[in-house]
């Protein structure tokens, strides 16, 4: 037996139902028994949604309104009757199973699925497999018009069945009409049968993608792609918290392939709010396309295409010994940071505790090291069920050692990207343009001191600019100081969302904070803190800053950060294409000639691809963001790049010999190399305390014991 079908949101209509995420508002069913051409009771079920505002469309097409939905059941009391009445009409039927037949995938996996995903209920097994009438039709009719294009109307003017929709009522036209296509296909002269029902996946398996050897291959061959780019998509904007699970239950209805999300990450290891997902087949990677702009939560998520070879690049890559720690499949995994470095096996199972065995003892555990053998601080743990793991995350930040120690949940492709990133000397994608000309630094800084006359923006659109920011700061723009916008970048170059901005006064802060705080820009609302220069920093080095105040980075030892990260001021770079130019003042007419004057000379530099400069970084654990601190925001003065060059500057070191100069270093060299290079030698970090601003903290790394030279 078939159960015929048919629902309407409170929103769009046709080839676009449920790409608004709009709710259910109708349901109308019919049985069909296929061996003895019966049908059952025909049944017609509003649905009362939680935002009764029906788009105009809506209105138009189906003529509900919203009173009539106000009476109406919600759906879950509509699913528990659909399933009740067809069970009645079933034995009336003499027949005890039967399967879905939809118009096309929309309703059951754009409409269904995630809605009751959103409202935390489960739906009965018989939402899991359903017949396709588009596809059954055009199988038995392969002549008519393709799948995409095929509609209830078109099958039936095909058939030469009766199309005046104005004779029942909206929905039971519908369901009557895929009836009549029904016993058409059935007839003697197509005896279609239905064979193939299309499935929608109950869960996400987990567990390695088995990408590895095919990412391999991809290194070392010369074609181009080994995953199909037609079923891999990019999420962007998710929650840092998200794991493989949530993204599989934003798109909850579409089958993503196994180990099918991998989760992006930056150069420490950190999720950056993007994933690439893989889908079984095009078909469902189009129909992912359509949640573009769809919510996680208060937060939406942008989904764009991707290809086969980024996928590879995230999810691909791995190692004998990540391959035999993710051989065992079906676990749970944890991902543990902060460890200190002289943890063993033995401790993490200790802190663990028995209350959440990990699988296979010591072999669930997976130290994330450097390539020199280093420990990172980071360690993956597996566990057999979801309890374990549960109790596992309960011991977030709890002590180990002296040291607080941060639980998150975790992939496979997370746990090979890591591993891969941190064994290899170069990084897996690079991101950032070779920068290669060196800028002459600014004469502004950020500042380090504890006066709170800084500002930072979170959750800035991913399309803001510097225009956008002064736009939505309005007339607090006039006091902002110069050179004082600070756009955060990630390590692919990109916004992160984030920005600070250095204002004249503490009470100016004060005052933007509370104008601008939740304001909207664009499609987005922007939370905006007070901060210090110092706090500035700190959160530079990875901590957190809100309104409950200032959360310290996961690690701070010295021997993970170099002290020049906290307070050095790097000299910008751009690339070669890169052109010296005077813009125009970037910032509004509201500033005063005067405070322009004021200002020092300032050299100002037009990147070729955005008015950003990248910072030199190096990838260890944890370096700040990409961030720059250079963007002239007001004009150059003619002769401002010549006379920058060319004026002598008076030393800043305080004794001569103080400095070296490194010739013919290989062009991969990094920071690592460099110190192990030094290693054994000291300086006098007392000499070097009148070179730049620096906070208590980083005053007190510096003056620590080190084995390293700082140049």
């Amino acid at each position: 037996s078939l159960v015929v079908l048919f629902g309407a949101t409170a929103g769009a209509y046709g080839a676009k139902l449920g790409s608004d995420e709009r709710e259910l508002i109708l349901l109308v069913w019919q049985v069909v028994d296929l061996h003895s051409k019966k049908v059952g009771t025909l049944h017609k079920s509003l649905v009362k949604a939680d935002n009764l505002d029906l788009s105009d469309q809506c209105r138009e097409v189906s003529g509900l309104t919203p009173e009539g939905l106000g009476k109406a059941e919600p759906l879950d009391r509509v699913l528990q009757q659909f399933s009740q009445l067809v069970s009645g009409d079933l034995k009336v039927l003499g027949r005890s199973s039967y399967t879905l037949c939809s118009d096309g995938q929309l309703l059951i996996r754009q409409v269904l699925h995630p809605e009751t995903s959103k409202k935390n209920f489960l739906l009965s097994d018989c939402f899991y497999s359903f017949y396709d009438l588009r596809k059954e039709f055009h199988t038995c009719y392969p002549s008519s018009a393709a799948v995409k294009d095929q509609t209830i109307k078109t099958m039936a003017e095909y058939l030469g069945l009766g199309t005046d929709e104005t004779e029942e009522d909206f929905g039971v036209w519908q369901v009557k009409t895929m009836v009549a296509i029904i016993f058409s296909m059935l007839s003697e002269s197509c005896s279609h049968i239905f064979t193939e029902p299309e499935t929608v996946k109950y869960k996400y398996e987990t567990g390695p993608c088995l990408l590895w050897l095919l990412f391999f291959f991809f290194l070392c061959s010369s074609k181009s792609e080994t995953v199909d780019s037609e079923t891999v998509i990019r999420a962007r904007g998710l929650p840092w918290q998200s794991s493989d699970q949530d993204i599989a239950r934003f798109f909850k209805g579409l089958n993503i392939a196994k180990g099918g999300v991998a989760l992006c990450l930056n150069a420490q290891g950190r999720r950056n709010g993007e994933a690439l997902v893989r889908f079984v087949n095009s078909e469902q990677r189009d129909l992912a396309l359509e949640r573009h702009k769809h919510h996680m939560g208060s937060r939406y998520i942008e989904v764009y295409k991707a290809t086969g070879e980024e996928f590879l690049k995230i999810a691909g890559g791995t190692s004998n010994e990540v391959a035999q720690f993710l051989s065992k499949e079906n676990q749970v995994i944890i991902r543990m940071r902060g460890l200190p470095f002289t943890a063993t096996q033995e401790d993490v199972l200790g802190f663990l505790g028995p209350e959440c065995p990990v699988t296979g003892g010591k072999e669930g555990l997976l130290f994330v090291k450097y390539p020199d053998g280093r420990p990172t601080g980071d360690a993956f743990v597996l566990f057999s069920c979801e309890e374990y793991a549960q109790n596992a995350l309960k011991k977030h930040k709890e002590i180990l050692g002296k040291r607080y120690i941060e639980l998150f949940r975790s992939t496979a492709a997370e746990v090979q990207q890591v591993v891969l990133n941190r064994y290899m000397s170069t990084p897996l994608i690079p991101t950032l343009p070779t920068p290669i000309i060196p800028v002459i630094p600014p004469p502004y800084t950020i500042a380090t001191g504890s006066i709170r006359d800084c500002v930072r923006l979170r959750g800035l659109p991913y399309t803001a600019g510097i225009d956008d920011i002064l736009e939505f700061m309005g007339d607090a723009t006039a006091d902002i100081k110069p050179h004082g916008v600070h756009m955060v970048l990630n390590q692919q170059g990109r916004p992160s969302g984030d920005a600070f901005i250095q204002m004249k006064s503490a009470d100016k802060a004060f005052m933007v904070a509370q104008k601008c705080h939740k304001k909207m820009m664009k499609d987005r609302y922007v939370e905006v803190f007070q901060c210090s220069g110092e706090e500035m920093n700190f959160v530079l080095m990875g901590g957190t800053l809100n309104r409950s105040g200032l959360s310290p980075p996961p690690c701070k030892l010295p021997c993970l950060s170099p002290p020049a990260y906290a307070a050095f001021q790097t000299a910008a770079v751009i690339p070669a294409e890169a052109a010296l130019y005077q813009p125009q003042a970037l910032l509004p007419t509201t500033r005063t000639p005067q405070a322009s004057a004021a200002a020092p000379p300032t050299v100002t530099y037009y990147p070729a691809q955005a008015a950003q400069l990248y910072m030199n970084y190096t990838a260890y654990y944890p370096s700040p963001p990409v961030s720059p601190t250079t963007v002239g925001y007001i004009a150059a003065p003619p002769g401002a790049v010549a006379a920058a060059a060319t004026a002598t500057h008076t030393p800043i070191l305080p004794q001569p010999g103080a400095l070296v100069r490194m010739q013919g270093l290989p062009y991969n060299t990094g920071m690592k190399e460099i110190l192990s290079f030094f290693q054994g030698y000291q300086y006098a970090p007392d000499d070097y305390n009148g070179l730049i601003q620096l906070s208590d903290q980083a005053r007190s790394v510096l003056q620590a014991p080190k084995e390293w030279v700082c140049l």
